[in-house]
């Protein structure tokens, strides 16, 4: 396996890092509230980053949402891009993907997902019915991946759902309770919402990939990107912080406790990194990803909530400062965590996984 990005990963990386960087700075992010940076959502699909996924991949991907995490900038970009551009360029049939690519290239389609499928939506002749309690971005978005029991896959226009409901997380995400009362939804992959088309979306990539797996995958990848980048810029906060914060006499950053401390916040965040990479680099490649991707999604949740935890710390009592940035990248560790699953419940569902592999 090799984890050198191509010259178009890496371009595509740096003009996102020049993007959020020159827009996603800390008196943007206190004025959107808990509300999405409509401006900055226009510039990165001016640049062509989300459309950019389709070339790049899902390593692509990770390392854009790294960069996005690094700022805590507050856009749906991983949400659009693993449940609309990949969902929908890998199993969406011909004519959905002429319909809805375009839109969500420019970003004037937003695509959020009701994932993982809880058995709390159930189809019939097309139709759904239950409510999700809680979908990040479903706020921004335009239509919502929704994945009902039997783990089929489904687009629903956010106009057509019985009820949206605000709904406040730990991380300012725009998510709302979705509630669905035999709402109409098209099945990704068929053409219509009574299974009725003229093509036939790709009903597996890669070994034992049927669609909602290979969906579920991809977004515990670039979720668990993204974690590494929220992880990696608290990190380089308390590190700047301590450089120049004095107690005794000399910089917090010369005491070894504090060393300890950032070397340990340092391994973890590289093993959520590097966990991501391999099994974003396992899924382009058409390889069975399930293991490997629920592996980065427990490294990002439970070492992820332990380095943001050391950032806040770190900070002393500026830590505690709700309004001191350090404190969003607390919040966006701590929501990522939750959204991904915990510890144990990912670990239950990895041991499953490898119960039912091969004997041999």
């Amino acid at each position: 396996m090799d984890f050198t990005p191509t010259e178009e990963q890496e371009a595509a990386r740096d003009l996102a890092a020049r993007i959020f960087g020159d827009l996603a700075t800390h008196e943007r992010l206190a004025a959107a509230g808990t509300g999405s940076d409509a401006e900055l959502w226009k510039a990165l699909c001016a640049a062509g980053l989300p459309g950019a996924v389709e070339e790049t991949g899902l390593l692509g991907l990770v390392l854009l949402l790294e960069e996005q995490g690094r700022r805590t900038a507050q856009v749906p970009l991983a949400a659009t891009c693993v449940y609309g551009i990949l969902a929908v360029a890998r199993h969406g049939t011909e004519e959905q993907r002429a319909r809805l690519l375009p839109g969500l290239r420019d970003g004037t389609t937003v695509v959020t997902g009701a994932f993982p499928g809880t058995g709390g939506v159930v189809a019939h002749e097309g139709r759904l019915g239950g409510a999700v309690e809680w979908v990040p971005w479903l706020r921004d978005a335009t239509h919502v991946l929704v994945a009902d029991a039997e783990r089929g896959l489904w687009l629903v226009r956010t106009e057509d759902a019985a009820r949206i409901e605000p709904v406040e997380l730990t991380a300012p995400w725009s998510a709302g309770r979705l509630v669905l009362d035999g709402t109409a939804a098209e099945r990704l992959g068929t053409g219509s919402g009574s299974g009725a088309g003229s093509g036939s979306g790709s009903d597996a990539v890669g070994p034992g990939f049927d669609a909602y797996t290979d969906v579920l995958v991809a977004a515990r990848v670039a979720f668990a990107g993204l974690q590494a980048g929220v992880c990696a810029g608290s990190l380089a906060k308390a590190v700047e912080y301590t450089s120049v914060r004095e107690q005794f006499g000399r910089p917090l950053a010369t005491h070894q406790a504090v060393q300890l401390r950032a070397a340990d916040a340092y391994m973890d965040t590289e093993a959520i990194r590097v966990t991501a990479y391999e099994a974003a680099w396992r899924h382009d490649e058409g390889l069975d990803a399930a293991e490997a991707a629920l592996t980065a999604a427990w490294w990002a949740s439970e070492a992820g909530k332990r380095v943001v935890h050391t950032g806040q710390h770190l900070h002393g009592g500026m830590g505690a400062d709700l309004d001191h940035p350090v404190h969003r990248h607390f919040l966006w560790g701590r929501q990522l965590d939750a959204y991904l699953g915990c510890g144990t419940e990912l670990l239950a569902e990895l041991g499953d996984l490898l119960a039912k592999g091969d004997p041999s």
